[in-house]
């Protein structure tokens, strides 16, 4: 009977030992960093649907639940999820606001050279889409491994050891995109959003432009004229919208323009969530720049 006892007190032990400490991120990238931290002993789940914007937001019932069940919970911060605040403030369970953390480069609206800026960022507030910056990427991994490890002590070993593969993955990562977009600097191009400072900064490019358009409103005819007379004056350029859908004003601002028409994804909408998922947003991210601006003369 007793040995009966202990192999059940056993049992017991190893199914704790072994149960997933459930990971919940607000925004895909983010996800994909924690899968990398998690690789081998669990699976994040993310918050926001794919294709939808996390500046804009409205939570169902059913999210508010997740966000309560999570054991751990990353977001970015006020900055960018607006629509967190009020439901985080009710929930017990560790929440990290990244944008917080200690280590982090942050940029602010209004520091590169021009000075345009779509409706949902205003000059000199937080750029939160601080997570293209590899080295970001880096101080977040570190803090879902530290906070993985307390939580979970028999497992905290494997979450410092993907750590480290990961933070190495990154350092020849960085060299390697680098190398592809040096050559690039000084291209023209343009964004419909103002999503990629971080990135840009790290390998030596700047957008020439933000065609900022509210998403509701359609721009009128002297606006648009506006913005193919910059396109103009530009010459071979390209012009990045971000998927799920190309808008419309960007056919009508090209027509007739020696202007390629691409996009960028920062919140890897179609990368598939593994250990490299991460790596995969930057390099999608590299193609598409590249892919484009190398066919500028």
């Amino acid at each position: 009977m007793f040995r009966y006892f202990c192999v059940l007190l056993f049992c017991a032990w190893a199914a704790a030992a072994q149960a997933e400490i459930r990971v919940l991120t607000s925004i895909k990238p983010l996800q994909l960093i924690a899968a990398a931290v998690q690789d081998g002993v669990g699976s994040p789940e993310v918050l926001l649907p794919p294709g939808v914007s996390p500046h804009h937001y409205v939570l169902r019932p059913s999210e508010v639940r997740r966000i309560g069940a999570a054991e751990l919970l990353y977001w970015i911060g006020p900055d960018l999820e607006t629509f967190l605040p009020k439901v985080l403030a009710g929930r017990s369970r560790p929440s990290v606001a990244v944008q917080q953390l200690a280590g982090l480069q942050l940029r602010h609206f209004g520091e590169a050279h021009h000075d345009e800026h779509d409706h949902d960022h205003r000059p000199g507030s937080l750029d939160a889409h601080l997570w293209l910056l590899p080295a970001n990427a880096k101080v977040i991994a570190a803090q879902i491994a530290a906070d993985l490890a307390a939580a979970d002590p028999a497992n905290a070993a494997r979450y410092q050891a993907n750590l480290i593969a990961f933070q190495s993955r990154l350092e020849a990562l960085d060299a390697r995109l680098a190398a592809r977009l040096a050559p690039l600097a000084g291209k023209p191009y343009f964004v419909f959003h103002e999503a990629f400072d971080y990135f840009e900064a790290a390998y030596g490019l700047e957008h020439a432009g933000v065609f900022a358009v509210a998403q509701e409103v359609q721009p009128g005819a002297r606006h648009v004229a506006e913005l193919r007379a910059r396109l103009q004056q530009a010459g071979p350029s390209c012009l990045f919208s971000e998927p799920p859908l190309r808008p419309r004003l960007a056919e009508t601002l090209s027509a007739g323009l020696p202007v390629r028409l691409a996009e960028l994804d920062p919140l890897g909408s179609a990368v598939a969530v593994d250990a490299r998922g991460y790596e995969r947003l930057l390099e999608n991210l590299a193609e598409a720049l590249g892919g484009c601006l190398e066919e500028l003369p």
